[in-house]
């Protein structure tokens, strides 16, 4: 290697270990190993990928060990950096826009990563279409009889806080969803779409579920962020001494933790039966099937002091399968099993997590919902 060549890779190594360089420039992720030479920002190997797909009229990436480098583009890594461009093409996120990190799907990553140097948009504000208040277009819904995708017109609307969707363009809307009550998540793995989200609400005193996609990953993620902004808008109205930061976290959430355990009935005598689990904050639910409108069953997760526990194996002379562990509620303990241990381990670390957590008014709220819809039938009847 020349000596001048050998130079500039200890120094991109050096430069590489400087404060808000040694993260992700996109993502956070630890110790990035390639950068965009033009921009002048450190990059992980997923991130890079995404850099190059913008186009070399846009970003130019290297590694910072494998490739060549010229000395003018290692000083313009030096007078620029993280820090600096942050500061440039960060100027105007709002805050209602969801900054990825490195586990987030691939399609808030990327058109994170479009948004800031293709589009422009956190330069110019003009071009954030999503923080207007209002919204209206098509989207591929899915059917809750024929599991076919139907295309549905949906228009939000932040004046009275509400997401509607039509079948027929000059009927009345399907249904009105108030946004307050609305959680949205990117379902890409759920629906093996990458452009796709699910739609959660509370209906008829039970939780209900809609998933739709769109063919331009631009579009879905204008979507989640458009109602992520109302949601934004309609709490600071309803929570005027609230801080900004405080209402962010409460605009969208991810679900903990999805997938398949076996479960028994209330009866010593039921048998174990597969059910798709999801733990939505406080709400643990189950399915039938990944993609059902309606969990057949709720159980708030209220906290340990309270008398909620989650312990490992069964009651002595209950039924016992595989990796079974049981989770303990004031009213009833619940007995289920996973397939291997390792995802019983991560289950039962995900809900010991809630149930250490104390209370808030909003959880209160979600318990009377859930104890209110067994009372009428409506869900929650293992």
């Amino acid at each position: 290697m020349p000596m001048s060549a050998d130079r500039n890779v200890n120094l991109l190594a050096e430069l590489a270990r400087r404060p808000g360089n040694s993260e992700c420039n996109e993502c956070g992720s630890k110790k990035p190993e390639w950068a965009s030479y033009n921009i002048g920002v450190f990059l992980c190997t997923r991130c890079a990928g995404i850099h190059r797909g913008l186009g070399a009229h846009i970003s130019k990436v290297k590694h910072l060990k494998l490739d060549r480098w010229e000395d003018s583009q290692v000083e313009h890594m030096k007078e620029v950096g993280n820090v600096a461009a942050k500061l440039k093409y960060e100027q105007r996120v709002p805050p209602c826009y969801r900054r990825p990190t490195e586990s987030d799907p691939q399609v808030l990553l990327e058109q994170w990563i479009r948004a800031k140097y293709e589009r422009l948009e956190f330069t110019n504000p003009e071009n954030q279409v999503y923080t207007s208040g209002y919204m209206q277009g098509f989207l591929m819904k899915r059917g809750k009889d024929d599991n076919k995708y139907h295309p549905r017109r949906f228009v939000l609307q932040e004046k009275d806080g509400t997401l509607r969707y039509f079948v027929k363009e000059k009927k009345e809307p399907k249904a009105i969803l108030n946004v307050i009550d609305l959680n949205v998540a990117f379902a890409p793995a759920k629906l093996d779409c990458a452009n796709s989200m699910q739609l959660s609400f509370v209906k008829d005193g039970g939780t209900r579920h809609i998933f739709v996609l769109h063919n331009d990953p631009e579009e879905i993620v204008k979507w989640y962020t458009a109602i992520r902004c109302v949601k934004l808008h309609r709490y600071q109205v309803a929570y005027p001494s609230a801080s900004e930061s405080e209402l962010v976290n409460c605009l969208s959430r991810d679900f903990i933790r999805e997938g398949w355990l076996s479960k028994t009935g209330p009866r010593p005598t039921d048998s174990y039966k597969k059910r798709w689990f999801t733990l939505d904050d406080r709400t643990l639910m189950y399915h039938d099937d990944p993609m059902d409108a309606h969990p057949k069953g709720e159980i708030f997760l209220g906290c340990a002091n309270d008398g909620y526990s989650i312990r490992l194996g069964v009651p002595p002379g209950a039924k016992e399968l595989d990796f079974s562990f049981t989770l303990h509620t004031p009213g009833r303990s619940y007995l289920l099993s996973a397939t291997t241990d390792d995802e019983r381990d991560k289950w039962m670390l995900a809900i010991e997590k809630v149930i250490e957590k104390s209370l808030t008014p909003q959880d209160n709220l979600a318990a009377s919902r859930i104890v209110s819809s067994k009372k009428k039938g409506t869900s929650g009847i293992f």
